[in-house]
């Protein structure tokens, strides 16, 4: 199965980043290249999060688009990146994601497959 961890920075992990980024960035791509060992890393990416802020098109009620910048939820947690695991089942992809060493939030989701 396929899961997606969907990663969200939060004020603590940008503080880690801005208190030692090479420390941060050892720790987290360490957890990642484990994962891949693993033979269980399918992909992913991270976003540029700190020079070029995201834009955000919604509908509005007359169906034009609305263009704003900023992301589409704010708050103190933003989207950072995300990973595609190839996992037996939902508790491997929580028991993987628990292993992350820095601070973001992960949520979990199951990737829709075609049959």
């Amino acid at each position: 199965m396929k899961y997606a961890l969907v990663i969200f920075e939060t004020e603590e992990s940008r503080r880690s980043i801005q208190a030692d980024r090479d420390a941060y960035r050892k720790a987290y791509e360490t957890w990642i290249g484990q994962v891949a060992a693993a033979g269980k890393l399918a992909g992913g990416e991270a976003f540029e999060t700190e020079h070029i802020a995201p834009v955000t098109v919604r509908k509005a009620s007359d169906g034009s688009p609305q263009v704003t910048e900023g992301p589409a939820q704010a708050g103190e947690e933003t989207l950072g990146g995300w990973f595609v695991l190839e996992v037996a089942d939902r508790e491997e992809a929580v028991e993987l994601a628990k292993g992350l060493p820095t601070p973001e939030t992960i949520e979990i989701r199951p990737i829709l497959e075609s049959a």
